[in-house]
């Protein structure tokens, strides 16, 4: 079974999911069931430092757009603003950040053939 349909909504009617990083949740708009396949908006709390989960590296496509407020990647030692977008291959390592000022990003998770 695929994503289930739906009509525009507000964000907010999703169910805010916390991770166990302080400061760190995301709210899914839509997901393939038992898989990390989603569309979702990840949002950093200011402070949030996401150091404990170290680099992330998936087998997964995933694509971003920073919505508002801003990330610091802390491996490359680079700011990354609203409006910037990301296009991370299954493999790419990235992360870990730190967001002083709060963050919120729309991310969209897929596999695709021949990856």
């Amino acid at each position: 079974m695929g994503k289930r349909e739906l009509e525009f909504t507000d964000y907010t009617n999703f169910e805010v999911e916390h991770f166990p990083v302080k400061g760190l949740s995301q709210r899914v708009i839509a997901q393939i069931p038992g898989s990390p396949v989603a569309t979702r908006i990840l949002q950093f709390e200011p402070g949030t430092d996401t150091s404990p989960n170290g680099v992330q590296l998936h087998d997964f496509w995933e694509e971003l757009y920073i919505i508002e407020g801003s990330i610091i990647d802390l491996e490359l030692d680079e700011e990354f603003k609203a409006g910037a977008v990301a296009c991370r291959p299954p493999g790419m390592k990235h992360g870990p950040w730190i967001s002083p000022n709060g963050c919120k990003i729309f991310e969209v998770r897929y596999y695709a053939k021949g990856q």
